[in-house]
């Protein structure tokens, strides 16, 4: 289970700070690529921004130097700082993560139940 919280309105230019716990304990869970991707209304889900176990970190072009993704793996939470918000970041943010839950197991993808960033004036 991944849980969401953070999101609000803010006024071009503001800044927001997501945060996402992952559920999940145990000698065989794992947790590969965690992550942030947004749909703003209308339109696809976009990548924001990926961070791997290995510390290789992704952005989508249209927020990098602006958005920074962090990840706590003693706290199973990812964090996603944006700063200089634009109206046109205004979306659904959901919390990905690629998880293995057992030893054995496969790696899966889950997904968080989004949290609304709405930047206006």
């Amino acid at each position: 289970q991944l849980v969401e919280s953070g999101g609000g309105l803010v006024q071009p230019g503001g800044s927001l700070r997501l945060s996402c716990v992952v559920s999940g304990s145990g000698s065989g869970f794992s947790m590969s690529v965690l992550g942030w991707y947004r749909q703003a209304p209308g339109k696809q889900r976009d990548m924001v921004a990926v961070k791997t176990s290995g510390g290789t970190t992704n952005y989508a072009a249209s927020v990098k130097g602006w958005f920074t993704i962090s990840r706590d793996n003693a706290k199973n939470t990812v964090y996603l700082q944006m700063d200089s918000l634009k109206p046109e970041d205004t979306a659904d943010y959901f919390c990905y993560a690629r998880i293995r839950t057992a030893i054995g197991s496969t790696f899966r993808d889950y997904w968080g139940q989004g949290t609304l960033v709405t930047v206006s004036s």
